[in-house]
C-alpha cells in the first residue's frame, strides 16, 4: 500500500499545546481496532493538583503526535517518543508530555509526543492491544520520516510516565511482533528507553491495579499477567534504560522500578537510575522536593547513550 505524504497541521491558540510546533494524525484512512462512532471527539478535563494545573485527555478519538523538532544549529539527530501517563483511562498530556518535549528541544533533542487510544471497550476492539499499536505506529513513523525530520533513525528512544512508563516498557520488550500494518518492516525497536515512575509489572504484588484493570480487565487470566509484566521479558536485546521512581511512590510502588532493572542488570543491559527519597507520584519533570531535576541527568545520559 502506497504511502501516502502526512499533511502537517500547525497547532494555533492551544494553551494546552502552546510549545507545541506541529501535529500529524497517527494513521491515514481507517484507525486500527477503533469503533467506527460518527462524531467522536477528545475528551478533555483540567484539576489542580498542589500548584499545578493537570490537563488529561479522558477519551482520545484520533491519535496523533505532535511534533517538536530543535532548532537545526542545535539538532543532534536524536529522538524521543513521548508517553504520558494516566492509569490508561487518560493521557496527562502537558506535564508528562508537551513540557518533557520542550525540554528536550532546549538541548537538541526531537521530541514527538503521543496522545495514544485509551483501552476503552466503548471506543475500541481489542482493547488490551491498542496502546501498543498506537506506539508502535509512532515507532514507524518517525523512523520512515526521519530525514525530512533530521532525526538520525537509529537514535530514536521512548519515554513513558506511570501507565504510560508501562506502554513504553511494553514497546521495549514486545518489539519482536508488530501489532501494526508495518510493510516496509521498518525497526519497531526502540534505542533506548526512559522510564518515570513507571508502572512494570501486572503482578498482583506489584501493579498498579487500575492501570492494569483499565488495560486488561477485572477478570484477569494469569497468562495476561505474565504477557503484560515487563520484568519478564527483558533480553539482552532490550535497550539501553533511564528509570526515575520517588520511593515514597503510594501510587506505583517503588518495587516495579527495582525489579526491571534487576531484570535489566541479569541480562547485562546497560541501565541508569535516578531515585528521589520523597516526590511521590505524578510529579512530571520537576519533583518539587528536591533541587536535582532528573531530566538534567537523563538528557546527560541520552546523549552519552547515543554518542556513537
Amino acid at each position: 500500500m502506497k504511502r501516502l505524504l502526512l499533511t502537517i497541521y500547525l497547532l494555533i491558540g492551544m494553551s494546552s499545546s502552546q510549545y507545541a510546533q506541529k501535529v500529524i494524525p497517527l494513521y491515514n484512512g481507517k484507525i486500527p481496532n477503533s469503533k467506527e462512532i460518527a462524531g467522536l471527539k477528545d475528551t478533555t478535563i483540567v484539576y489542580t493538583a498542589g500548584e499545578k494545573k493537570i490537563t488529561v485527555i479522558t477519551r482520545v478519538a484520533n491519535p496523533d503526535l505532535t511534533i517538536f523538532l530543535p532548532e537545526k544549529n542545535k539538532a543532534t539527530g536524536i529522538a524521543v517518543i513521548i508517553c504520558p501517563g494516566g492509569g490508561y483511562s487518560g493521557v496527562a498530556i502537558d506535564h508528562e508530555g508537551y513540557a518533557i518535549a520542550k525540554k528536550l528541544n532546549e538541548n537538541g533533542i526531537a521530541g514527538f509526543v503521543l496522545k495514544y487510544r485509551l483501552p476503552d471497550a466503548k471506543y475500541v476492539n481489542n482493547k488490551e492491544i491498542v496502546p501498543l499499536q498506537d506506539v508502535q505506529r509512532a515507532i514507524e513513523l518517525v523512523r520512515e520520516n526521519a530525514k525530512q525530520w533530521g532525526i538520525n533513525p537509529n537514535k530514536v528512544g521512548i519515554q513513558g510516565s506511570s501507565a504510560g512508563g508501562h506502554l513504553a516498557a511494553t514497546a521495549g520488550t514486545h518489539y519482536l511482533k508488530s501489532y501494526i500494518d508495518n510493510p516496509l518492516k521498518t525497526n519497531l525497536r526502540p534505542d533506548f528507553m526512559i522510564l518515570t515512575y513507571p508502572v512494570i509489572s501486572m503482578a498482583d504484588s506489584l501493579t498498579h491495579i487500575g492501570s492494569r484493570n483499565n488495560l486488561l480487565g477485572e477478570s484477569v487470566s494469569p497468562e495476561k499477567i505474565k504477557e503484560y509484566s515487563n520484568e519478564l521479558h527483558i533480553t539482552p536485546n532490550t535497550p539501553p534504560t533511564f528509570i526515575t521512581h520517588a520511593v515514597d511512590d503510594d501510587a506505583v510502588k517503588v518495587q516495579n522500578s527495582l525489579v526491571f532493572i534487576a531484570a535489566l542488570q541479569k541480562n547485562k543491559v546497560p541501565v541508569e537510575s535516578f531515585f528521589y527519597a520523597k516526590g511521590g507520584h505524578g510529579f512530571g519533570m520537576d519533583n518539587p522536593t528536591s533541587d536535582v531535576q532528573w531530566i538534567d541527568s537523563c538528557i546527560d545520559w541520552i546523549l552519552k547513550t547515543n554518542k556513537k
